[in-house]
C-alpha cells in the first residue's frame, strides 16, 4: 500500500515546498529588487515619517484640503462586536456598501452630500464626490472633482484660484499606457504639494 501512496505524498510535499515556499519567496525577492516602492505598499513619507500610501485614500475633512471620494468601509463596533460602524478608508475591510438605488440610507447619504456640495458651489457636482468606489479605498478623484473644490480651498487658504488650478493640472495622471482607466488626481499627493506650496 505504501508503494501506491508514496508518489502522492512525495508530490504533496514537493508542491507544498515549491508553491508554498519557494515560489512566494522568489516573487517577493524579485519584487523587492525590481519594484521596491510598490512591493512595500507604495508608502508616502514626509520628514522621514510614513504618512500614508499612494494606493489608499485618507480622510481630509478640513476646508483647506482637497477631499477624496466618500468611502463605505466599516469596522467592528467597539461597543458591540456583532455590529459594524463606518470607518472611512479601512484597508482591513475593503468593500463597497452594497446599498442599491432603492436604499433609503444610500439616498439620504447622497442627498446630504449633494446639499453640502451645492452650498459650496453652484457648479455641476462631479459624481465621484458623492459616490463610493467598489473598494472603498480609492485614493484618487477625477480632475473635474479636484477643479470643483478649488474655490473652497482657495478661500480657506486665502490663495488665488489660478495657483490652485495650476497645481491640480500638474497632478493629473493620464491613462495607464495611454489607454487604460481615466485621467485622475491622487488626493494625498495633491494635498502634500498644497502644503508645500503654502509653506513657501
Amino acid at each position: 500500500m505504501w508503494n501506491e501512496l508514496r508518489p502522492a505524498v512525495v508530490m504533496v510535499i514537493a508542491f507544498t515546498i515549491l508553491t508554498g515556499l519557494a515560489y512566494p519567496l522568489a516573487m517577493t525577492g524579485i519584487a523587492q529588487v525590481i519594484f521596491p516602492w510598490q512591493a512595500n505598499g507604495s508608502l508616502v513619507e514626509r520628514d522621514g515619517k510614513v504618512i500614508g500610501s499612494a494606493l489608499i485614500g485618507q480622510v481630509f475633512a478640513d476646508d483647506k484640503y482637497f477631499h477624496g471620494r466618500p468611502s463605505a468601509t466599516t469596522d467592528t463596533d467597539p461597543n458591540d462586536a456583532t455590529k459594524t460602524v463606518p470607518a472611512s478608508y479601512n484597508a482591513q475591510n475593503s468593500s463597497g456598501s452594497n446599498l442599491g438605488p432603492t436604499s433609503k440610507a444610500l439616498v439620504a447619504r447622497v442627498k446630504e452630500d449633494v446639499d453640502k456640495l451645492k452650498a459650496e458651489s453652484g457648479k455641476p457636482i462631479p459624481v465621484d464626490l458623492v459616490t463610493t468606489s467598489a473598494s472603498g479605498l480609492d485614493p484618487e478623484i477625477t480632475p473635474a472633482a479636484a477643479a470643483f473644490q478649488i474655490p473652497r480651498v482657495a478661500k480657506a487658504r486665502n490663495m488665488a484660484e489660478s495657483i490652485l488650478a495650476d497645481l491640480v493640472a500638474q497632478h493629473i495622471q493620464g491613462r495607464t499606457l495611454g489607454v487604460l482607466g481615466e485621467p485622475r488626481v491622487n488626493v494625498l499627493a495633491l494635498n502634500l504639494a498644497l502644503d508645500a506650496l503654502a509653506a513657501k
